[in-house]
């Protein structure tokens, strides 16, 4: 029954809710008096909550990266204060510390982080910058997630720059705005003397800011960014930001990046500018990430975002929101120019027979190994690779595959980037992220094809791959160029520490798996043969038949055992792939559309 004076109560009720949290103001002051040890100093300042208490929290993982990683263990010296006066507080779980305001207007609170790991998703400081990863500098009041906020920066002596996608306040000298915690936390900060240039492309300004030096070309950078920032934005048909910033750490040995919202960090070594390979490894980079900003930021899965910052954030989907980013990757790279068409089929190739050879392939599915993620994907041990699968590799896969086999049902008109791009405009439009059935129904809209055999086998199945059909459907020929070679294998990696050879992993089903080798064995010989550095290709193997029986020599806790191996057949594909000269007509406009070149 329709109840006028009901509504008009719930209406006032909510309005009184959004006029208090308008008036809720939250601040935050940052300085440094000790970087050379690591720490940054962080001042709180909230008005507008008049509770007996309040509860004060620090995120506990940093979305993008799917691991807990416990960011309040490195907090030290919490103390609350209004107007001067100590407020009692207590510790009521692992990240939240509880403030009795009794009612204060005001509240300060004042603590010190430790930052001292090197990473693109963990903050870092020392004399010569401060790397701010938002989620493991800055605490939230609870309750408060949607609350606007302010940064202020006070670097460190001899420092003069803040490089940041978070909007400036205007007058106000390193001073930053973010409408909500969800952006703040999805804002890193690199704070110096980094070397920044700027270039525009898709109409946006994007601000490049290097850290650390290096043999780049900042001239070429700027042309060749703008290729990849084009090719990316071509896909969705606009680009979401006003402006985009990359922070970039040079390091002696440096690699890995995480996305943000309207920014990325990225790591790279200080000389990897002045080969190709490393130029190109770089721009592969910045082709992944760039990425992000649509597929996984705003193209998402239903369960990331809004955030749980307390909690792991469970999704089987990362498989395509990192798998898919590594298969665009190379597409953006060949329709770029920075990749040729032949070595493009070859990365792919390669990147199928990578997953085919791990063993953990047959036991995990693309999408247990998204939803697992928080649990193996960060936490590798010796046996990973025989029981699961990466999320980026078997992704990339699914990607290859499902992308030729759209085209091919569209003969040639439809393709991935139009799934890609229908699923973005429908976050866009609903306001929030997709399921897994949702982005399946779109895939069978677009290309009239029924996927549920599909998804059965290589998304929630463990199927092996049909590389010879979906290549064959652009006219590539593909074959295993180890099909029929009987290479003898022992099936373990090796490595020297001390001068002695241990055993790193065994693969399931190998030869060393079924007699009984073990990780952290150390190999004393085979046949008598004093072991080398890789086991896997000493002579007493490698000069021996399938089938032949060798004895290994090793010394497990102190022990010295001799184990009989019976040598199998090595299982491991090895793809080469080559455009047919007989495809046929059909066959080269499948081609044509999927390289868009």
């Amino acid at each position: 029954m329709f109840n006028k004076k009901s509504i008009i109560t719930l209406v006032l009720l909510l309005s009184l809710g959004m006029t208090a949290r308008s008036q809720v103001k939250i601040g935050f002051e940052v300085c440094f008096t000790e970087p050379q040890a690591h720490y940054a100093e962080v001042e709180m300042n909230i008005s507008g909550i008049n509770k007996e208490y309040v509860d004060i929290k620090m995120p506990v993982w940093a979305p993008g990266s799917y691991l807990v990683r416990e960011f309040s263990k490195f907090v030290e010296g919490f103390k609350a204060t209004t107007q001067g006066k100590a407020l009692r507080f207590e510790k009521v779980r692992k990240n939240t510390w509880r403030v009795y305001g009794s009612g204060a207007k005001q509240l300060k609170i004042n603590y010190r982080v430790y930052a001292n790991e090197v990473s693109v998703r963990t903050a870092f400081i020392d004399n010569t910058h401060a790397f701010l990863s938002p989620t493991g500098i800055f605490m939230y009041p609870e309750g408060y997630l949607k609350s606007p906020s302010t940064v202020t920066v006070i670097p460190f002596k001899g420092w003069s720059k803040v490089s940041t996608s978070l909007e400036p306040v205007t007058g106000q000298a390193f001073t930053y705005t973010a409408p909500d915690f969800d952006i703040l936390f999805d804002s890193p900060l690199e704070v110096g003397d980094q070397d920044v240039f700027e270039f525009t492309a898709a109409g946006v300004r994007h601000e490049v800011a290097m850290y650390g030096g290096g043999n780049y070309d900042k001239e070429r950078l700027k042309v060749d960014m703008a290729k990849v920032v084009e090719q990316a934005t071509g896909i969705y048909g606009e680009n979401p930001n006003k402006h985009y910033t990359f922070i970039v750490h040079n390091f002696e040995r440096g690699g890995g990046g995480l996305e943000h919202l309207s920014s990325t960090v990225l790591g790279a070594s200080h000389n990897q500018y002045g080969s190709e390979a490393g130029y190109n490894g770089f721009l592969e980079l910045v082709a992944h990430e760039y990425h992000h900003l649509w597929n996984v930021k705003r193209l998402r899965p239903v369960a990331l975002g809004p955030f749980d910052y307390d909690n792991e954030n469970y999704t089987t989907n990362l498989w395509i929101a990192e798998g898919y980013t590594a298969y665009y990757e190379n597409k953006f790279m060949l329709r770029a120019g920075f990749t040729t068409p032949e070595e493009f089929i070859g990365k792919l190739a390669g990147a199928i027979a990578s997953v085919e050879n791990t063993p953990g392939s047959r036991e995990q599915s693309a999408a247990m190994s998204s939803y697992d993620a928080w649990i193996k994907y960060y936490r590798p041990n010796e046996n990973s690779n025989n029981t699961g699968i990466s999320y980026y590799s078997k992704g990339e896969v699914i990607g290859i595959l499902m992308d030729l086999e759209i085209i091919h049902a569209t003969k040639g008109t439809k393709s991935l980037d139009d799934v890609m791009k229908a699923m973005y405009l429908q976050c866009k439009t609903l306001k929030r992220g997709y399921t897994d059935a949702e982005f399946k129904s779109m895939v069978e809209k677009i290309s009239g094809l029924s996927f549920t055999a599909f998804w059965d086998k290589y998304v929630n199945g463990t199927q092996p791959v049909d590389y010879k059909t979906y290549f064959g459907y652009a006219g590539i020929d593909v074959k295993n160029v180890n099909e029929g070679q009987r290479v003898p294998y022992l099936g373990v990696a090796s490595a020297k520490k001390e001068g002695k050879i241990y055993i790193t992993a065994v693969s399931r089903n190998s030869a060393a798996w079924v007699d009984g080798l073990n990780v952290n064995d150390e190999v004393v010989s085979i046949d008598g043969v004093p072991a080398e550095a890789s086991v896997e290709k000493m002579a007493a193997v490698t000069g021996r038949k399938v089938g032949d029986i060798i004895k290994v020599t090793l010394i497990r806790d102190g022990v010295t055992r001799d184990f009989n191996v019976t040598l199998k057949a090595n299982p491991n594909i090895a793809l080469a792939a080559a455009f047919s000269p007989v495809a046929s007509d059909v066959q080269k406009a499948v081609l044509k559309k999927w390289l868009g070149v």
